[in-house]
């Protein structure tokens, strides 16, 4: 298995800085807006940019997790059925700027789960999407994000392996993995 890094531990925080300077500048002080991390792993860099953007603008943001397993079109079609993890969304998004949180934008259909998961808890006046790392050129369905990390080329042959420390890792690290 051979691993490419994407992004260091440094160029990461740098990063994220800057996605949470681009909410900044289109939400404000972020008072009609709330932000939602997707489980699995969107939870952890939902969190890391929650806590930063609370610090900058000095005001409680609202956040919440979502789980779309049971949305997904593919969830009858695996031979062993995916664990739904735990939704904790504590507020109504009706008319609400909903900001998805995500690791990794692939094929979009985790995205597409979402959407239809989300509406359970009203209608939003707005979606958008956060993205760490969106593989180009790998989407089944057309979704695109509003805010990208880093974009990278992939093939079908590779993985992006994203290694937070909010996930027990040693480093914040980014990885392209050829799955040979």
């Amino acid at each position: 298995m051979q691993k490419k890094l994407i992004l260091d531990s440094d160029l990461l925080d740098i990063t994220i800085s800057r996605l949470c300077q681009q909410l900044i500048e289109n939400h404000q002080d972020f008072s009609n807006s709330v932000i939602l991390g997707l489980q699995p792993r969107g939870i952890y860099l939902a969190q890391i940019i929650h806590s930063k953007l609370e610090k900058l603008v000095k005001k409680t943001i609202s956040i919440g997790f979502l789980d779309a397993t049971f949305h997904r079109d593919d969830f009858r079609r695996r031979e062993v059925p995916i664990k739904a993890s735990e939704v904790r969304i504590p507020f109504i998004i009706e008319g609400k700027k909903v900001i998805l949180v995500d690791d990794v934008l692939f094929t979009g259909r985790t995205v597409r789960a979402a959407l239809d998961a989300m509406i359970a808890f009203g209608r939003p006046a707005k979606v958008e999407l956060l993205v760490l790392i969106d593989r180009k050129y790998t989407r089944d369905l057309p979704i695109a994000a509003d805010y990208v990390g880093k974009a990278v080329n992939t093939m079908a042959t590779q993985r992006v392996l994203v290694e937070l420390e909010a996930q027990g890792n040693a480093h914040n690290k980014i990885w392209l993995v050829n799955k040979d």
